[in-house]
């Protein structure tokens, strides 16, 4: 497996083997916020094949709960190992170790992501990371149904964080 940065050749792949329907999580905003040098989109290959995604954003989460509790932390974002017969196979660790060593090579010193109340199997990767609960907070985004009508979404999440 290989993972690297999105390239512009790798949205209509992306596209086609993880089709995304969020409003600012697809991967066209992704990848436009990589070249804004707002964030670092990370895609693992495995066989010539997308298998996941994950977004550092330089900028951090939008919560205004995560901003006052960490301001500076940068955040990883839309962590994605797909299909889910690929999880469970240190995909989804690896990808996190590439978003740490992104921040080591800026100089930064910490690092932090967002975690749903109802995805305890991502909650105990993160923590076998050495991740540590901070504040609990709302994350509220936005996806396109079948029809294209916009849907608002909210889930309770904590947002973790390790100093690198």
């Amino acid at each position: 497996m290989e993972i690297a940065e999105c390239g512009t050749e790798d949205i209509a792949v992306l596209e086609r083997f993880m089709p995304s329907h969020s409003v600012d999580g697809n991967h066209a905003a992704r990848f436009a916020r990589q070249r804004a040098g707002q964030s670092g989109y990370l895609i693992p290959w495995l066989e010539g094949r997308p298998v996941g995604h994950a977004e550092v954003r330089w900028t951090g989460c939008e919560a205004a709960e995560v901003r006052a509790a960490q301001p500076g932390c940068p955040e990883i974002n839309g962590l994605l190992v797909w299909p889910a017969s690929l999880r469970s196979r240190g995909i989804g660790t690896a990808l996190v170790l590439a978003a740490e060593r992104l921040a080591c090579e800026r100089g930064i010193g910490v690092m932090g992501l967002g975690v749903g109340a109802g995805n305890p199997r991502a909650a105990a990767l993160y923590a076998r990371l050495g991740y540590l609960p901070t504040v609990t907070y709302v994350d509220r985004w936005a996806r396109l149904d079948r029809d294209g009508v916009r849907r608002e979404r909210t889930d309770p999440c904590v947002f973790l964080v390790k100093a690198l």
